[in-house]
Order: C-alpha cells, then sequence, then structure tokens
C-alpha cells in the first residue's frame, strides 16, 4: 500500500475546524473594563468554569478573554473522546491515589452524565454518542493486562465486557486483534470543536462577556484584585481570575516547570462507503485504542469517516511551539501505514485531513490545580490529553478553590481529594530536561518491541512513581 497517495490530498488542517457551524470570531476588548471573574482561556477549561460559575452565581459578572478563536487549540483538534476518567485511567490514578479511587471514579461518572445534561439543558448538538470506549490487544503479551483492567473496572463500579478474539472482531473486525475489553459507560464519542463552540454559546446565553483575539501579556495585582493587560492594550480588572490556558506559557510563573507542550498528530478519512463499514463491522460505534505503549486511538464520525491518531509524540527543545510543528509529514505517514495494517480491507481509502497539536502534560498526566496571588486565582493544567470530559471537573474545582457559591469556611469533596491537593514532580530545566523525555520516548518505543519488558529507566520511574505506559 502506498500511504503516500492515499495522503496525497490531505489538507494539513484540523478536520472538526472545516465545520460550517463554526461562529465568526467575536471582538477583542477595548480600554479598561472590570468585572467578578476573568477566564484567561477559551478552550474547554475556560468555558466551563466560565458556564459552571454563571450557574453557581447568576450575579456574577465574567469575561473570558481568549488569545485566538474559541476552540481553536486543543479544544477543537483532539479525537473527540469525551472520558470519564479524570487520573487518565484506572492504572494510573490507583498507583498514584488508591485511597481516592472510588471517589474519583463516582465524580468521573457524574462529571461524565453532567456533560451529556449540560447539552440537553442548552440545547449543543456537539454530535455526543455515548458508546463507550474498546481497549483492544494487538500482541499476545498485552491480554493478561486487559483482564487485570477489567477486574480493577468491576471493582470500582464500571461493567465491562472481556471480549476474546472472536468477540472483539465481531465487534470491529480487524486481523491485529487478540483480544478486546469494552466498557460501554466509560466514555461518549463528541465533535470536539461544536462542544467548545456550543459551550460559548451557553456561556453567552447566561450573560457572559466573551473576547476573542485578546492575548492576555501581563498579570498584576491592583485594586484589591488582579489586573489583566490584552495585547492591544486593553485591560480587565477582575476580582479573581481562573487560568485554563494548557500547553501555552502560563502567566503564574511557578507553572513553568510542570507542565511540557507535546505535540499529537491525527488523520481524518474520508466517509465510508457502506461496503466498506460493513467489512469493519463497528456497528455499536464505540471509541478505540489499542493497548501498546504506542498507542493509536480511532473512532467514527457522524458521516462514518475515521479519525486515527495517537502513537507518535513529540516534545521540542525549550518546550518548542510553532505553527509549523503541527505539520509533521513522517509522522502522517506512519500513522498512514498503522491504519492500513489494522484495516487492510480499507485499501483505497484516502485521507482529506491531517493534522497535530499540543498537550499540556504534566508528570503525573493527569491534572493538577493550584491558587495563587493570596487565593484570587485559581489554575488548572497537565490533562495529557485526556481533558475533553476532565476539564469540566477541574472548573468545579477552581471555582471551590476560589470559594465561588460557597459559605464562609465550607469545603467540597473535590477540594479534599489528594490528588487536589498535590502537585506532579516538576521537570528538570533544559538540557536535561529533553534528554530526559526523549529517554523515556526511546524506552516506551523499545517496550513495545519487548513485549512490553521494561527496562532499567522506566522501571526506575516506575519507582519514584513516575512511570508512565502509554
Amino acid at each position: 500500500m502506498d500511504v503516500r497517495k492515499a495522503l496525497a490530498e490531505a489538507e494539513p488542517v484540523p478536520f472538526w475546524l472545516q465545520d460550517g457551524a463554526r461562529p465568526a470570531a467575536g471582538p477583542p476588548p477595548e480600554g479598561t473594563r472590570a468585572c467578578d471573574l476573568a477566564v484567561v482561556g477559551g478552550g474547554y477549561s475556560g468555558l466551563w468554569t466560565a458556564l459552571l460559575a454563571k450557574e453557581r452565581d447568576p450575579s456574577l459578572d465574567v469575561v473570558v478573554l481568549e488569545a485566538g478563536r474559541i476552540g481553536a487549540a486543543a479544544s477543537g483538534r483532539n479525537g473527540g473522546f469525551c472520558a470519564a476518567s479524570l487520573t487518565h485511567g484506572l492504572e494510573n490514578g490507583a498507583g498514584r491515589w488508591p485511597d481516592d479511587m472510588a471517589a474519583l471514579e463516582r465524580l468521573g461518572r457524574g462529571n461524565l452524565r453532567a456533560i451529556g445534561d449540560t447539552l440537553a439543558k442548552y440545547g449543543i448538538d456537539a454530535e455526543w454518542e455515548p458508546t463507550g470506549e474498546m481497549d483492544v490487544a494487538t500482541e499476545e503479551w498485552q491480554v493478561p493486562g486487559l483482564a487485570e483492567a477489567a477486574e480493577t473496572a468491576a471493582g470500582l463500579g464500571w461493567e465491562p465486557v472481556l471480549l476474546d478474539r472472536d468477540a472483539v472482531r465481531a465487534e470491529v473486525d480487524s486481523p491485529t486483534y487478540r483480544a478486546g475489553l469494552w466498557n460501554p459507560d466509560s466514555a461518549a464519542m463528541v465533535h470536539p470543536a461544536k462542544l467548545a463552540w456550543g459551550l460559548a454559546g451557553a456561556c453567552r446565553s447566561l450573560g457572559v462577556r466573551i473576547f476573542e483575539n485578546a492575548r492576555v501579556t501581563g498579570l498584576n495585582p491592583g485594586g484589591g484584585g488582579l489586573r489583566l493587560t490584552v495585547h492591544n492594550g486593553a485591560a480587565v480588572a477582575a476580582r479573581r481570575v481562573v487560568l485554563g490556558t494548557g500547553a501555552f506559557p502560563p502567566l503564574v510563573r511557578r507553572l513553568r516547570n510542570y507542565v511540557v507542550p507535546v505535540y499529537d498528530y491525527a488523520l481524518m478519512t474520508e466517509p465510508l462507503t457502506p461496503a466498506q463499514r460493513a467489512a469493519i463491522g463497528w456497528r455499536h460505534r464505540q471509541g478505540v485504542g489499542d493497548s501498546a505503549n504506542q498507542f493509536h486511538y480511532y473512532r467514527l464520525t457522524a458521516d462514518d469517516r475515521i479519525l486515527w491518531g495517537g502513537y507518535d509524540a513529540v516534545y521540542h527543545y525549550g518546550n518548542g511551539m510553532r505553527r509549523e510543528l503541527e505539520n509533521r509529514p513522517a509522522t502522517f505517514e506512519t500513522l498512514a501505514r498503522h491504519f492500513f495494517e489494522t484495516f487492510p480491507q480499507l485499501e483505497g481509502v484516502r485521507f482529506t485531513n491531517s493534522w497535530g497539536g499540543v498537550i499540556d502534560t504534566c508528570s503525573r498526566f493527569c491534572a493538577f490545580f493550584g491558587t495563587a496571588f493570596d487565593g484570587r486565582l485559581a489554575y488548572a493544567a497537565g490533562y495529557t490529553g485526556l481533558g475533553v470530559g476532565a476539564t469540566r471537573f477541574g472548573a468545579d474545582v477552581m471555582l471551590d478553590l476560589l470559594r465561588v457559591g460557597l459559605a464562609p469556611g465550607e469545603d467540597t469533596e473535590r477540594t479534599r481529594l489528594t490528588m487536589v491537593r498535590t502537585k506532579p514532580v516538576p521537570f528538570p530545566p533544559e538540557p536535561l530536561r529533553y534528554g530526559v523525555i526523549e529517554l523515556t520516548r526511546r524506552e516506551i518505543a523499545r517496550a513495545d518491541r519487548n513485549a512490553g519488558r521494561r527496562g532499567l529507566w522506566l522501571r526506575t520511574l516506575d519507582r519514584m512513581g513516575l512511570g508512565f505506559d502509554s
């Protein structure tokens, strides 16, 4: 299969952001204005925070400042998997906070339900499909791990379905599959950009003022609150501030060693014909991820395209972030080759889009939280690619930390969680940062080639509580 032919007409832009439902850009702010709560960042983290703040206290004057367009960064270019997990999977969470996992999973289930309820409440058409997610083993060494994961999930209130080779191929037909684990209630598929645009519309309906092309360049205390300076000279004086800027350089200096931007890449096929759909099955339309350390994630869209992403996760020296890094032909060719190895019956299918974007990654691979400026600012970051759903939970945490809608002295179950009260291990400075990340990346790939056996470096990270298997 000549993958270059399949990629020849792929546009190097995110498929989701080409949708005709994309609203026109809003204006930047002008002059100086005041508000009760300023939210920096117009992705999921910021939009959920603004929406939930108004639901908690409709009298609040809330402003959102987005450097570019609403949902144009990670929130509009991800795979559209909205997972219940708040901890980047059961294994990662159970290894770090075993005493809190029952609560974390319960809160995650409630959070996922609340997202679906919000879409219904505000009439947001985001192509929501609560079909769950299926992990598949493509090598024999991965099969026992699925059985262990099923046992763990069942013990935490889920109802997973363990599938042997024939059963998993009856769900989605690939000759590479050895086994599968389907959790029908653990995730929903969603159009990620429509979700962001819909949340922005819901915010506006409640009176939130949203400004686009409003890059914040300064943050300083003043007037009993915080003053935000915008690149065009405008300013916003806020009593409280939320930072939801993801992988982008944070306005709070202390965060700079906790988050690194890692580039992830994806392809989108043309719509499948009825015969092509029949050749692979997939009647339950669940999201799929394979069980390798360097894993792929894939799903069907509303018009029966296949989004195919993952595998490569690339860090560039010095927290490098540049527009040209979103286009990586070598990775696109690798992804296309793996696609046709997984689905040889789809030979001849073309890709219409190829794109990349940055993920905000921290050393514990799920979100961390905190405050600054004497409790007047709250932040959440480090979602590591699983933020479509978890950002709503993170928004509630940030509002709890800012005491929005809480009585004096009141705390919440969320803020009592060890996950919320602790920080990840910071990354070392350059050039050590780049060396550590690249070594880990190479060792993860080597483990996949060696039937999952982790070498000395990965075992050392495991002992330090820094292990990562995806």
